[in-house]
């Protein structure tokens, strides 16, 4: 199978493989008996490639609560903690979060539907809550190996799942000729789809400069771990990459509120923190932290551009804007952002009203509801928040509030906000503006077309051009080259001095992109978007 072929899923394969998986399942939870450990690695290995699909594709699927994925998920990883070298532990491990990341592909783009996805999984669900757990007290050791017969492992029916390509940057022979990164971000809940996007750029743009023969000769591989949106999961999923996967460095990870947790142990262990997915001025300090490096605009930056649009361009009154945004350190962010700005035209900010929601939650109504008694009414929403609880605001004020001017930050996840207000109502998506960090992605400039020609080639099922995978190829792109500057042998602390010292970098955005000693942000631009009738966004002068 080609790593753009699909995978199929349908009722009859789903209980084709139940049957199989009863077997596999069954044995590999509840047996550990003497065996060559080849065989078990081979076994477990089967297993991976037509579990970690199902689970993927169920866990973007509303019919199936999240404690259900754990549970199945943490059982199939018991059964590779049993394997008794800590190598191939690592190696099946990645293999299934890969397999799972392309499972939960194959229902966003369309290839399966989320009702055969969700009888996969009850059907394989049935099967691990029958089977009895892995023994506490089995030893990880050659000695107790598990023994699969064969009739368990064997391959399913031509119409079953068939194992899964990686469509990933693959590593080298040598552990020396590859240079491992990790990133943290939500690829479960309600951010998921951001997540998945950062994933994409970054291995697109690693995948076209491994295909050129790597950086200095070594290959560069993207390792992603799901911290679902939720600050509280933040430092284990940081923890397993650095001290587990040993990847060098991070990059692309996503949040605020998650970015201040994981920020203070890189800082302690002088690991690089590259391009987070974050204007939050926690990763902007002055002097900037040495480890900390940004690609995109401050939330500050993007405040003040969107609040002299409205005071400026549209000539509202301050007392007509008001702030929507995460009760949260991302949330606090854009808030303060257009507080400055107000201050900085002169204007008090004492009276700016903000509305909250929940993080990782669509619950809008409190702030609706505030929105609603204000008096005199507010003209326009400054938006600081992800895309479905965006959308679900603007779908319960816009009859409310018809000539409502909405704004949303770049972190809203843009083609995700497009899509999700016109599933809700295409009369919902016009003239809604977004600030975004880069170009429109709908332009021909020689990054542009740069960037959509790597989808393409590496995500073909998933080529359409998007705010955020186009940001974080860029921010790849900009590692990139500061790892061919940094030569053959990089480590840290070169890696970071010769950033310090890059300058004028043209990746065709319209400005050159430049670091120093006390600038670690190499971008200060904002760009103005809007949303069209046919849910395309198309270029917004803000001045």
């Amino acid at each position: 199978m080609t790593g753009s072929a699909s995978i199929t899923l349908h009722a009859r394969s789903s209980r084709r493989f139940a049957r199989w998986a009863t077997a596999a399942f069954g044995i590999l939870l509840t047996t550990a008996v003497s065996a060559a450990p080849a065989d078990d690695i081979d076994a477990v290995q089967n297993l991976v490639s037509r579990v970690g699909p199902v689970i993927g594709s169920a866990s973007v699927c509303p019919g199936i609560g999240l404690s259900q994925i754990q549970n199945v998920t943490e059982k199939f990883r018991a059964v590779i903690k049993v394997v008794p070298n800590e190598a191939d532990r690592e190696n099946l491990t990645q293999q299934f979060d890969r397999y799972a990341a392309f499972g939960r592909n194959a229902v966003t783009t369309g290839k399966i539907t989320c009702e055969t996805a969700e009888l996969q999984f009850k059907n394989m669900e049935q099967v691990v809550s029958a089977a009895a757990p892995v023994p506490s007290n089995v030893p990880s050791t050659p000695s107790r190996a598990m023994t699969v017969p064969a009739a368990a492992i064997a391959p399913p029916a031509p119409a079953a799942i068939a194992p899964v390509p990686v469509p990933v940057a693959q590593p080298v022979s040598s552990p020396d000729r590859e240079i491992r990164f990790g990133m943290v971000a939500p690829f479960t809940g309600y951010s998921r789809d951001i997540g998945r996007q950062m994933e994409i750029g970054i291995t697109a743009a690693f995948n076209r400069i491994n295909d050129a023969g790597g950086v200095n000769g070594r290959m560069l591989r993207l390792i992603p771990a799901d911290d679902g949106y939720d600050p509280t999961r933040t430092l284990a999923a940081m923890k397993q990459l650095y001290e587990k996967e040993r990847v060098f460095a991070f990059i692309g990870n996503y949040g605020t509120a998650t970015g201040a947790v994981a920020m203070p142990y890189l800082l302690e262990n002088r690991v690089l923190f590259f391009g987070p997915f974050s204007g939050g001025n926690i990763f902007r300090k002055n002097p900037p932290d040495r480890y900390v490096f940004n690609y995109r605009a401050s939330y500050d930056e993007e405040m003040d551009a969107t609040v002299r649009y409205l005071l400026k361009v549209r000539h509202l009154q301050p007392k007509q804007i008001a702030v929507f945004a995460q009760d949260d350190a991302y949330g606090d962010a854009g808030f303060t952002g257009v507080a400055k700005s107000f201050r900085s035209l002169g204007l008090s900010d004492a009276g700016i009203l903000r509305v909250n929601y929940k993080r990782n939650t669509i619950d809008v109504d409190p702030a609706v509801n505030t929105l609603r008694a204000q008096k005199p009414p507010i003209k326009a929403v400054i938006m600081v928040a992800t895309y479905r609880a965006a959308a679900r605001f603007i779908e319960k004020t816009r009859d409310l509030f018809p000539d409502m001017i909405y704004t949303n930050t770049s972190l809203v996840g843009s083609t995700q906000l497009a899509n999700e207000l016109m599933l809700l109502g295409p009369r919902l998506a016009p003239g809604i503006i977004v600030t975004q960090v880069l170009p429109a992605v709908g332009g021909n400039s020689s990054e542009v077309l740069e960037y959509k020609d790597a989808l393409a080639k590496y995500f073909p099922t998933e080529s359409a051009a998007d705010y955020i995978s186009f940001e974080a190829y860029i921010t790849a792109n900009v590692l990139i080259e500061g790892l061919k500057r940094a030569g053959p042998d990089p480590d840290t602390e070169k890696l970071v001095s010769t950033l310090e010292d890059m300058r004028n970098l043209d990746l065709g955005l319209g400005r050159p992109l430049n670091f120093g000693r006390a600038e670690h942000q190499a971008s200060h631009e904002v760009w103005g978007t809007v949303i069209n009738g046919d849910g395309k966004y198309e270029p917004l002068d803000l001045k």
